[in-house]
Order: structure tokens, then sequence, then C-alpha cells
């Protein structure tokens, strides 16, 4: 500290001169505030806190996180798994990153404008086939500038992808086939259905208004250019886009890229693991399956807090069901529900 404050009373900066001895400016400013006797404490406490999992449990944790079946997902999908599949709670999400960092393994496991315009009118869920969304991708063809497009529907309270196709063109007769037959394929009767997307000319295309309007349809559209007004869709894309099965090349065919959306919507609809739904899959909570699933994870958890009560300094973790899901929430209602 002598030295440095030469330094500094001859002209220097203290950044310059903390950063030529290897410290922070911070830490110098900390030093001073604690004075001779405030000691070093730039590497944290000296004993380890009593909660910390032993060694043992850090290398099981893992070797779990690492295996075949998990080393392609991130900590929060991992839990809700090892909950589900092993019946088993090793440690939280949080603490599993701070093993991960620890061992330099924090590499992204798995390979998104304000608005300005009138917001789209709230739309609420509070079951399956109430709301559903739908929009159009493209997917790389054989050939370099060319596309296929899948057409996905959605329903917005359990996350399931209902419906979905592939074609080589865009237009708004093979939207409105794709409704009916979801529809009939689900023995659904869609009066009173609300159906959200964007503004693209399929969209909002004659013939496809024309059978909502036949069907009893309410039609919901996105404010133009705006993305995020058909969040659930979008982020069903980028789901499947970024997921690691995804294809590196261009589809071969259009038979191709048809087999390949069949077979990711099997795996989306039973097997991932949805983080707004409270990581159960859409088909078990459109199914009406995800309240025992919650009730087996939240008695696991009070189980783990009773045997290592010292590690947990708050409640368990919150497992109860979603019961209600907004498609671009009213601001309004968002505060009434804060002030109440």
């Amino acid at each position: 500290m002598t030295l440095l404050d030469e330094a500094v009373g001859a002209g220097a900066r203290l950044r310059i001169v903390a950063r030529t001895m290897g410290l922070t400016a911070r830490t110098i400013q900390r030093w001073r505030d604690r004075g001779p006797t405030g000691g070093d404490r730039r590497f944290g406490p000296r004993t380890a806190p009593g909660n910390k999992l032993s060694h043992l449990e850090q290398r099981r944790a893992l070797e779990l996180v690492n295996a075949p079946e998990y080393r392609d997902l991130s900590p929060k999908q991992i839990v809700p798994r090892l909950l589900d599949e092993k019946g088993t709670y090793v440690a939280s999400e949080s603490t599993i990153y701070r093993l991960l960092r620890a061992q330099g393994q924090m590499a992204h496991r798995e390979p998104s404008r304000p608005a300005t315009s009138v917001r789209p009118r709230e739309q609420v869920a509070t079951g399956p086939n109430q709301v559903w969304s739908w929009d159009i991708t493209w997917l790389p063809g054989p050939v370099q500038g060319t596309f296929f497009y899948l057409y996905m529907i959605l329903d917005v309270w359990s996350r399931k992808t209902v419906g979905g196709v592939v074609h080589t063109e865009e237009n708004s007769e093979f939207a409105s086939q794709l409704f009916v037959q979801t529809c009939r394929r689900l023995g659904l009767d869609p009066a009173g259905l609300v159906l959200h997307s964007d503004n693209g000319s399929p969209m909002r295309g004659a013939t496809m208004l024309a059978t909502l309007k036949t069907l009893g349809v309410m039609p919901s559209f996105s404010r133009p250019r705006v993305s995020d007004d058909n969040p659930f869709s979008e982020s069903l894309f980028r789901t499947m886009k970024y997921r690691p099965h995804y294809p590196s090349r261009p589809f071969g065919s259009l038979e191709e890229a048809r087999l390949w959306v069949e077979q990711f919507i099997v795996w989306y609809n039973t097997e991932h693991r949805h983080s707004a739904i409270r990581y159960v899959t859409p088909a078990e909570r459109h199914h009406g399956r995800e309240t025992a699933i919650l009730d087996r994870r939240r008695r696991i958890y009070e189980r783990a807090r009773q045997r290592h009560p010292e590690r947990w300094s708050r409640q368990i973790r919150n497992w109860t069901p979603i019961a209600t899901v907004r498609l671009n929430p009213d601001p309004r209602t968002a505060q009434l529900k804060d002030a109440a």
C-alpha cells in the first residue's frame, strides 16, 4: 500500500497501478476501507460451508450430467429428468452449474425489438384446445436458395404440437387444410377456439379466413413485423433448430424433410421437458398427467430436504402446475395482479 500511495502521489492513475501490481482498483478501495487489520480477503472464506456437497457427491453429480443420456442437456433439463426417470435428487440446478464451471465444462451443452404499435388482444387459456398458435418456417432444400415450408400448430396451454406438415410452397390453402385435418384427427369441434398467427399472407389469405369463419374459430393476429406477438410458435421453431439433432446439411428431398419433422414432433411432445410448464412434456400436460408427476417430484424434494435440512435455506422448489397461460398478456392485467 505504501508503494501504491507513492505511485498515485506521483501522478499515476490508480487503475493502472493496481493492474501493474496484479490487483484491481476495487480491491485497493476495499483494503483502504477496512484498514490495516482488515486482512486480504480476496479469496473468500477459509472454511467450506457446512452444506457443501462432499467430494463423492460432487463426483457422482458430474458423472451423471456427463453420462451419454444427459451430456447434451442443460442442468435445467437434467434435474427433472432425474426425478422422473430415476426417482432421485442429486443437487439443485445452480449447484450443478457451479460444478460444471469449476471443471471448465460451461460450454453450450445444447447447439431473440420493442413494440411500438398497439398490442394484440390478450388471449387466456386454462386448458387444452382453447388457444392455438401457428406459423410457418423455412427448411433448407437440396438446391441453394430453395426451401421447404413447415406449417406447425401449437396448443398454447400445453405447448403440444397438435399439427404439422411440410410443403414445397407457402399459401393459404395448405394452411386451411392442415387446420381442418388437425381438428378431424383430434375429433375436435373448433367452434370458439382462438387461432393466433402473425400477419403473413398465408395467415390472412381468403381461403384460411373463410375456413375459420365457417368453423366458428376466432382468428387473432400479431402486429406487422413484430415476431414477439407470436412467441409460442417462435419458441417452438427455435427449439427445433437449436437442438443437437437438427440436420447440419440441407434436406435432400421433401420426403426426407417430412420424416425428420415427424420424428421431431414425437420427441418434442413426448420427451422434451418444457421449461415454461414445470419441465413436464407437452403430452403429459395436454393429457392431464402432469399433476401426478409434479406431486411425485414435490415428495422427492421434501424427502431430500429432510435428509439434509442444512442445504435448504428456503422452501423447496415450486412444483405446482401452471393453471393459466396468457398469450400477449395485457400489461394492465399484470399491474392489477401485482397490486393484489
